[in-house]
């Protein structure tokens, strides 16, 4: 059974609970309904109105057997605890529900949950790959800017560099949302994709002049077409028509801009592959312009400052978010501070330890 009609039915009621009564945006509704997919393919579609704790256990069983359909590869210990946080949410409202209420009980929920150590590993964190200031100047000095399609696409990656704006908000930006002369982007929560819908300031980033030329110039090319205005896309999708023979190809750009993140992401990877680099996503520039930072001894204020450019509230989100040092780095500042000459050691001070010879034995 690839579908079962009722449960269906009761997804439907959940997804809504969750975008109306709980703000979920679509990407959290989808991975609630993606979690919960998988366990009714467990269940070979039953009823959850026919639910037991077993089937339960038997999930989270199998969850340490399945695949990746993408990669290949045994699910992610972050993929299964999300998988079955959402699950446990999903049954928590359903042991609520009127027609549900003599079948599930709020304790089964609670067999969701993932084992402390699956939720430690989860939560690890790990080396990101984060590109160096001179990768991205590399990358936007090797891309070709022949055609306003080209121009677009090196106009995109300047821009990331020079701001870190989300993906989301890359894809969505407007051209009156860009203030050239005083340095100023525009996060309008009102059309601009921002992270928990927060209007705020970005100002370009003093990291590359190059870049900063670049969107310039492009800004200045999309202001002077007497066909788009203000409230056009700054970065607008691609224009697809058939050429003589009849093939589809890239004509220029649309009036419209991106209806997703997908464009945005080729882009990058097209850019750094012709390169000759490893693909870097539009997120780690975020981290590449935090580490930057932190290798510029900048008074707290300025910090707060760096961090506020960034959209956030908090200085320390900046910091434990995006802030951590890498593995080589961390290897580099403390190799750095060897013990100076003359330093002396208490613990092998003969008074000292004299002294601690006599309480430890006061102490047997």
């Amino acid at each position: 059974m690839k579908h079962n009609a009722a449960n269906e039915r009761v997804k439907r009621d959940y997804f809504i609970y969750l975008k109306e009564a709980k703000g979920r945006n679509e990407a959290s509704i989808d991975a609630a309904a993606k979690a919960i997919s998988r366990f009714e393919d467990s269940t070979r579609r039953k009823g959850f109105g026919k639910f037991h704790r077993e089937q339960v256990l038997a999930f989270k069983r199998g969850l340490l057997e399945t695949d990746n359909a993408r990669t290949g590869e045994r699910l992610s210990k972050a993929t299964t605890v999300s998988t079955l946080r959402h699950c446990r949410d999903f049954f928590t409202w359903l042991a609520r529900e009127p027609a549900f209420k003599k079948h599930v009980a709020y304790a089964d929920a609670d067999y969701f949950r993932a084992s402390d150590k699956d939720v430690t590993i989860a939560r690890a964190r790990r080396d990101k790959a984060v590109p160096t200031l001179a990768q991205v100047e590399h990358v936007l000095a090797s891309m070709p800017a022949g055609t306003i399609v080209e121009r677009r696409d090196r106009a995109l990656i300047a821009f990331t560099l020079l701001t870190g704006a989300r993906v989301g908000a890359l894809a969505s930006f407007r051209v009156g949302d860009v203030d050239i002369a005083a340095g100023r982007v525009e996060h309008d929560a009102r059309h601009v994709q921002s992270k928990f819908a927060k209007t705020f300031s970005t100002f370009f980033m003093p990291v590359c002049d190059t870049a900063l030329a670049i969107f310039a110039e492009w800004h200045d090319e999309l202001s002077s077409d007497v066909k788009r205005g203000i409230s056009s896309p700054l970065f607008p999708a691609t224009l697809i028509a058939p050429d003589e023979q009849g093939s589809f190809v890239a004509a220029g750009l649309a009036r419209e801009g991106w209806s997703g993140t997908g464009p945005v992401r080729d882009i990058f990877k097209r850019a750094f592959t012709a390169a000759g680099l490893p693909y870097f996503n539009p997120h780690s520039f975020r981290d590449m312009l935090v580490r930057h930072a932190m290798t510029l001894g900048l008074s707290p204020e300025e910090m707060k400052a760096w961090s506020q450019n960034l959209g956030h509230a908090d200085v320390l989100t900046t910091f434990t978010s995006y802030g951590t040092v890498p593995a080589h780095r961390q290897g580099e500042l403390i190799r750095a501070h060897k013990i100076a000459e003359g330093y002396h050691d208490v613990l092998n001070d003969p008074k000292v330890r004299e002294l601690i010879a006599i309480i430890q034995a006061k102490a047997v």
